[in-house]
């Protein structure tokens, strides 16, 4: 497999950050997508970001940008699906997703997710923490094949919208990362969780 190529998911409508752009809201002296490219950016040889609205709003990062195909906000696997045709025009064969709000993601989360591949031959490899609570899957942490985008196109447009039911009908294996005493899948969905991730430098 080639390396592949990296797909910041930001096109989600953030309603209880009260709308706007998370990712794009002060943390640590810097925006919140600062944190996550500079942890994508050593794990891949190209980023793109997937979002919605007015994608000039991001020029000033130095990456492309690429709206999701399908209208109506339908969730994370537009983004997915985004991603996934970009690359195909870049000669890639995968894809590893991050969420925009997520700053704190492993650095080893390519590195991981590759392995798991390898291990339970699976074509779609999402991550997951164990945690006191068990394990919690992240769906938007993922490595992906191009060669599904047309399945997923499909898919999307017969109304389908979760992130693992979609991953389980390819075979989903699963990249266990630990979360006991920090969760590095920590994700900025409120003030609060804003707050919390200033206090976590």
């Amino acid at each position: 497999m080639m390396s592949p190529l990296g797909v910041i998911l930001a096109g989600g409508k953030a309603n209880r950050m009260g709308g706007g752009d998370k990712c794009l809201l002060p943390l640590m002296g810097r925006l919140v997508i600062d944190h996550v490219i500079e942890r994508l950016v050593q794990q891949v040889p190209k980023i793109v970001i997937n979002a919605n609205g007015d994608l000039t709003r991001f020029n000033s990062f130095g990456l492309p940008s690429v709206p999701d195909s399908i209208v109506d906000f339908p969730g994370p696997l537009a983004g997915v699906l985004a991603g996934l045709d970009w690359a195909a025009t870049q000669g890639a064969t995968h894809i590893v997703t991050v969420a925009a709000d997520t700053p704190f993601f492993p650095t080893d989360l390519r590195i991981k997710l590759e392995a798991a591949q390898d291990v339970h031959f699976k074509l779609i490899t999402l991550a997951a923490t164990v945690g006191v609570g068990g394990l919690n899957m992240h769906p938007t942490f993922g490595l992906w094949p191009v060669g599904l985008r047309e399945d997923l196109r499909r898919q999307l447009r017969l109304g389908v919208r979760k992130v693992v039911h979609w991953a389980e009908q390819h075979g989903k294996g699963e990249a266990i990362f630990n979360a006991i005493g920090h969760d590095p899948f920590f994700n900025i969905n409120t003030p609060d969780d804003l707050i919390q991730a200033e206090a976590m430098r």
